[in-house]
């Protein structure tokens, strides 16, 4: 799928320059009135949407800030003053456009997109299967920006606009609250689970499945914790008609290099590729997208990438503390970053790009600007090349098989279902890796509830770390609600002593936004 999902992103790119540019009088660019006629312009209708992953405003780059380095996982020294505030809630420009208002303006374009599909699709002519799986695909990729607009901004005020239908200049809409935005991206999820197929041809892996859609609508149930539900959708994947196609790979690390991509445990992934190379600076990559991945440009070592973002070492202690069956190091801290003394811990680790450290670079952690530092590994380039860039053809596993079976494990612990069977999906994803069961270093968290969800946590972060998942999941926790939830975080990233509950736990919405729009209320205390 990725080459053809490429070529049309590309072929589509000038159609849908700017989502709310689409009626023009320059009769030498495709309009309304002539465009949205045949299945292939709905089929390049959806493909504009796909393309919103390669802007820097969300996957591409700037949302994992928000999802990971906010988090207690990750941190930015950055000499870019004001994007190392935005990790650490020191936020006073509220349109401080990398660290705010591009991810807000990029989700809301991508949202444009997808409402123009499903206006325009029911008119045009088409096999019934097809239309149905290009109308799941768009419902899929709202409900998608839904999700994480709920997440980054979501509040108890009217913050946050929902739009349904292609919005026009001047348009003012109303602003919903984070439970209502949730249940507008589940409703969204919804219609994706009934239209949308269980596999695709391979030419076309990579679209969004029925599994991708039940897996997110989980996700959003599991936010507004109603358990039983999310305990359905992911059964699916699990015990169900998903079983057969979900599954962990062998090998923890082809979840994140560009050799075995679209794999078994894949239930959605984001199609990155370096076949084009387009302007990698300061550009928006409007008219011709690039289609890597710039995260590892950003969050690469000294001298390798900018290192705007880095991982706090309380998770190199925590993957140290047991060690797996053969009395190895935890194989996935292998895997998952660059830190001090990772040539010793594990054979073949003496490489961090171009760097050797048995060799030249034997005293690199010595040197001011890496001593004491952990950096990132996962959907870096390190694997196949000695430096990283604009370019990376990594694709993002959004979400793996392993995230869901830790997330059902979740669910079945607080429907007070069977708590065995709530570990047994956790040593599913130890075993993997060649951890011992819970009942060897844990035994408290297989006998009881608490303890159980408390251990998850970790398991989480070990598994998952630097994944985009760490700041859903200590919102659903209840961690940034409590002083006491606020005190566990700042034991593991101080950045947290700057943490206002009530306030922090969400962005505040754009200035511009805000002044702009009547019907919009600012987010708590901003």
């Amino acid at each position: 799928m990725k080459k053809y999902l490429y070529i049309f992103i590309l072929a589509t790119a000038f159609v849908f320059i700017n989502g709310c540019d689409v009626n023009v009088d320059n009769p030498n660019t495709l309009t309304q009135s002539t465009f949205w006629k045949t299945q292939k312009d709905a089929e390049h209708g959806v493909n504009a949407v796909y393309n919103m992953f390669y802007k820097p405003g969300t996957y591409s780059r700037w949302i994992w800030f928000r999802l990971d380095l906010t988090s207690d996982e990750g941190f930015s020294q950055s000499p870019w003053a004001e994007l190392k505030e935005w990790t650490r809630f020191q936020y006073l420009n509220y349109n401080f456009w990398e660290g705010n208002s591009w991810t807000y303006r990029d989700s809301y374009e991508a949202i444009f997109r997808a409402n123009q599909v499903i206006h325009h699709l029911p008119d045009i002519e088409m096999n019934q299967d097809v239309k149905d799986h290009l109308a799941g695909q768009a419902y899929f990729l709202r409900g998608l920006y839904y999700y994480n607009l709920a997440i980054l901004w979501g509040s108890d005020n009217p913050s946050v606009p929902i739009v349904l239908e292609p919005s026009k200049p001047g348009d003012t809409p109303m602003g919903y609250t984070e439970e209502e935005v949730f249940a507008q991206a589940i409703a969204d999820l919804t219609e994706a689970v009934k239209l949308l197929p269980e596999e695709w041809s391979n030419n076309e892996k990579g679209r969004a499945t029925k599994g991708a859609a039940y897996a997110f609508r989980a996700k959003c149930y599991m936010q507004e914790h109603e358990w039983d539900k999310a305990n359905e959708d992911l059964k699916w994947l699990v015990e169900g008609n998903g079983s057969k196609y979900y599954d962990l790979v062998e090998n923890y690390r082809d979840n994140f290099t560009s050799f075995n991509e679209n794999n078994k445990e894949s239930v959605f992934e984001i199609q990155y590729s370096d076949v084009n190379k387009a302007p990698s600076g300061d550009g928006d990559f409007d008219v011709d997208p690039n289609l890597g991945l710039n995260r590892g440009q950003f969050f690469a070592p000294p001298g390798i990438g900018w290192t705007d973002g880095e991982i706090r070492p309380w998770i190199v202690d925590e993957f140290k503390k047991e060690k797996d069956i053969d009395d190895n190091f935890d194989i996935r801290l292998k895997y998952s970053m660059f830190y001090e003394g990772m040539n010793e811990d594990f054979e073949d680790n003496n490489r961090i790009y171009r760097y050797n450290l048995d060799g030249n670079d034997a005293n690199i952690w010595n040197e001011q600007n890496w001593k004491g530092r952990v950096f990132y590994r996962k959907y870096g380039s390190d694997y196949y090349r000695d430096y990283d860039d604009y370019h990376n053809p990594t694709n993002v596993r959004l979400i793996r098989f392993a995230d869901v079976l830790l997330m059902y494990a979740e669910t079945i612990a607080n429907t007070d279902g069977d708590l065995a069977k709530a570990v047994s999906m956790v040593d599913r994803v130890r075993a993997r890796a060649n951890m011992p069961k819970l009942q060897v270093n844990h035994l408290a968290a297989t006998q009881s509830k608490n303890a159980f969800l408390k251990r998850l946590q970790m398991e989480r972060a070990l598994e998952l770390s630097t994944e985009g998942n760490r700041w859903p999941d200590i919102k659903r926790w209840g961690l940034l609600n409590t002083s006491e939830g606020i005190n566990e975080l700042i034991a593991r990233d101080p950045d947290f002593k700057n943490f206002e509950i009530g306030k922090h736990n969400r962005l505040p919405i754009p200035s511009n936004e805000i002044n702009n729009n009547v019907n919009l209320v600012q987010n708590p205390k901003y």
